[in-house]
């Protein structure tokens, strides 16, 4: 709420977190791994993960908007320019469990991890700036050129 300055903004983050619980389920299943104490701590840490994700695009966003840009291309700019960073963050996450997977106690965390932030991390790049759209019932923008009747 201290980063965001709004709870608007703060429900959008909200919002996407839960989501990350669809790749964890999933991955468990996959691989045959227990929900026990260790991959509730890899789920307690995917958590901020996508939090943390969230925060950036909107904070970006906002940015964007500040910077006297149009709130549709806003909207459209961040999730382009925060995409790069956000998937290599993600992936380098997931590729750095792998190691960990293959380990009895630690492995149903790494699998955890793994698959809510893979999914999570898709859906907060589609997902999100949808939901920032729909939330501030932003419209986009018409093209008064492409709709004129050619002479």
């Amino acid at each position: 709420m201290v980063q965001l300055q709004s709870f608007n903004r703060l429900f959008l983050v909200l919002s996407v977190v839960p989501m990350g619980l669809i790749g964890v389920v999933g991955a468990l299943l996959a691989f045959r791994q227990p929900l026990g104490f260790v991959a509730i701590l890899g789920i307690l840490a995917l958590i901020g993960m996508i939090a943390r994700n969230a925060v950036i695009l909107i904070d970006q966003v906002e940015t964007e908007r500040s910077q006297g840009m149009a709130p549709w291309d806003a909207v459209v700019e961040a999730a382009i320019s925060r995409f790069r960073p956000i998937m290599l963050t993600a992936v380098s996450t997931v590729l750095g469990m792998i190691p960990v997977a293959i380990t009895i106690f630690w492995g149903p965390m790494a699998y955890a991890i793994m698959g809510g932030l893979m999914v999570a991390t898709v859906l907060t790049l589609i997902f999100l700036p949808a939901m920032y759209v729909a939330w501030f019932r932003i419209r986009e923008p018409v093209d008064t050129q492409a709709n004129a009747a050619p002479r």
